[in-house]
């Protein structure tokens, strides 16, 4: 067999076992879900709770649009600080974002509780790089989810 062939061969084989563990996380990830069903995810005084915030840092990346869901859910003052749109134009570079984008421009209100949420949020690596675009200061933030093909 030459290097080539066995170059080939491995990715082939670390390919295979990419996509086995990548379901095994989806299947993880619903077991978890699952088990946090029933669980109050704010308490008496409107704050979130130890399970809604494990739950955000364990979140799947490819469930982002439930995950947004969820998080508006839970966020306090989303009336008035949380804002979603479709599309639209990036301000930085003045180019066209696909129609398909979905952009959400989250502000912490300065509470405490919106803070834990970011915090968690934060934790959950692979979805804060795959969806965040910009924080300033004074707890706002931008998040743009370009695909959402949640199951």
């Amino acid at each position: 067999m030459t290097d080539e062939e066995k170059r080939a061969k491995r990715r082939a084989t670390l390919i295979a076992e990419s996509k086995v563990k990548y379901e095994q996380s989806k299947l993880d990830w619903k077991n978890l879900y699952e088990s946090k069903k029933d669980c109050e995810f704010l308490d008496e005084d409107g704050y979130p709770t130890d399970d809604a915030l494990h739950l955000i840092e364990e979140w799947h990346f490819s469930y982002a649009k439930a995950f947004f869901d969820f998080i508006k859910s839970i966020w306090h003052l989303s009336s008035w600080g949380w804002n979603e749109c479709d599309g639209g134009v990036d301000y930085w570079t003045q180019e066209q974002l696909p129609e398909t984008t979905k952009r959400f421009h989250i502000s912490t209100a300065g509470w405490s509780g919106n803070e834990s949420i970011i915090k968690s949020m934060k934790k959950n690596e692979m979805m804060w790089c795959l969806n965040w675009v910009q924080s300033r200061r004074g707890g706002h933030y931008i998040f743009e989810l370009k695909e959402f093909d949640d199951e």
